[in-house]
Order: C-alpha cells, then sequence, then structure tokens
C-alpha cells in the first residue's frame, strides 16, 4: 500500500452555516480506504501540510485536512517567518475547543460521504495541531492519533477552561505522541505528564521521544530533523496500519 496513484482537490465541508476549506487526497485505486484527518500547524494548510496529505493518501488512506483557522481567516496560509508565527498564534489564541471539535466532526461526516471509504478513522497533527487531535481523540469516530509536538496540552485548552490534558480519559483509541527532547516550547516535564496520565487512564498508547527540536518533522523548517522524521513516519505508518486497516 505505498507510494499509490493519487488524486487531490481543494474541497470545501459543510458544518451548519460554515464552509470549512479543506485538502483532500486519495488513493485512485479500488477501494475502500480508511480516513485520516490532518491537522495543520499554526501556519494554514501549507505546502507542508499538503505534502503530509498526499503523502498519508499514498500510503492507502483518504486524507484531509481542513482549515482550523476558517472562522478566523479564510485562506490562511503562511511560511515560517518570525512574523508569520505571530500571525498564526494570533489567530490560535482566537479558536475553542468546542469549535474546533465541531469542524472535525464534520469533516469525519464529510468523509462519511464518499464512496471509496472505508469507516475507520485516523488524525494526525503537528505543533497546534498536535494539541489539536489529542482534543479529537476523544471523539468516539477516532481509532488512531499521531500526536507531533503538541504544545501546552498540559497547561491550557483553547477558549479556556480545564488544561486539554484534563479529557486523557475520555480518548477512544490509540494515541502516540512524537515531542523533541530539545523542543524549547514543550518541556520535558510536560511531555512526562502527558505520558503519566495515559498510563493512568490506560489508554493505549506510545511516548517517541527524539534528540531533536520543535517542528522536526517539518522539511522546510531549520529545526527539521531528517533521522527522527523518517523514524517518526515509520511509526505513524505502523499506527495507522495497526488500527484502521482490516
Amino acid at each position: 500500500m505505498i507510494n499509490q496513484p493519487i488524486r487531490a482537490a481543494h474541497v470545501q465541508v459543510p458544518n451548519g452555516e460554515l464552509q470549512i476549506d479543506a485538502y483532500l487526497a486519495e488513493p485512485t485505486g479500488e477501494g475502500p480506504f480508511p480516513g485520516v484527518v490532518v491537522i495543520q500547524e499554526i501556519f494554514g494548510v501549507n505546502s507542508h501540510i499538503r505534502d503530509v496529505t498526499e503523502r498519508i493518501a499514498k500510503a492507502g488512506y483518504i486524507a484531509i485536512a481542513p482549515a482550523i483557522y476558517q472562522r478566523q481567516a479564510p485562506g490562511f496560509e503562511v511560511g515560517y517567518t518570525e512574523a508569520d508565527i505571530e500571525l498564526g498564534r494570533k489567530y490560535k489564541d482566537q479558536t475553542t475547543a468546542n469549535e474546533l471539535l465541531s469542524d472535525i466532526q464534520a469533516t469525519l461526516n464529510y468523509l462519511k460521504t464518499l464512496p471509496n471509504l472505508q469507516p475507520k478513522f485516523g488524525a494526525i497533527g503537528f505543533c497546534f495541531g498536535g494539541h489539536v487531535v489529542y482534543l479529537a481523540a476523544t471523539l468516539p469516530d477516532i481509532q488512531a492519533t499521531a500526536c507531533f509536538y503538541g504544545g501546552a496540552i498540559a497547561t491550557m485548552i483553547p477558549g479556556g477552561g480545564a488544561a486539554t490534558i484534563t479529557r486523557t480519559k475520555d480518548i477512544q483509541g490509540v494515541l502516540y505522541g512524537f515531542f523533541g527532547t530539545e523542543d524549547p516550547l514543550i518541556p520535558n516535564e510536560q511531555v512526562d505528564q502527558i505520558e503519566t496520565e495515559l498510563q493512568n487512564h490506560q489508554i493505549p498508547h506510545q511516548i517517541f521521544r527524539y534528540k531533536a527540536d520543535h517542528g522536526f518533522f517539518c522539511d522546510q523548517r531549520s529545526t527539521y530533523n531528517a533521522e527522527a522524521a523518517q523514524d517518526a513516519w515509520i511509526q505513524v505508518k505502523g499506527l495507522f496500519d495497526q488500527q484502521l486497516r482490516g
């Protein structure tokens, strides 16, 4: 199921009156195929996120990346400059957990309408998207979650309230976490807290720690770490293959 021919398109996901822009990539071969929701960093559904979405499709999944800033900044897509970071964080701070979960559920519902879908679902997210998929792991449809350097899981929740880590008990499936031990944005102690909480609630999980910085999976960032990224990708494919196939 590697390097399948794919097709990709920009689509819109309905969520009530809101139309969410999304990037959809799916294998062209005979299915059905499980679905994977891809959640962006603070930089929008940019070329890196589209590339990840396509890589997942080539591995035999219907992958979709919804724009989680649709309410704040439709069409938002930037790079990795300091100004881009500042702007991305501004929009991140305007999101709420309830709206994010609603938009992801709407995305799952959209996938369910596709004729080639096998109704098993995973999620993968990076940076703020890593935090968001930790939240989304509580949705009943999500059976496998890959959380890449999700910041502030232990200390906050979008929109305010008890930190996202307090929802660990509600996680439905298997969760893999990928963190860099040299990440200045996520203290190692917070990663330990996440792992302890997953253990305490007997959530099936693995936590992978790499000698790497924040954003190590993104080959467009100065903090890219090829060795860590390659290993993490192997783990992600293993997670999805084990939990979503069959």
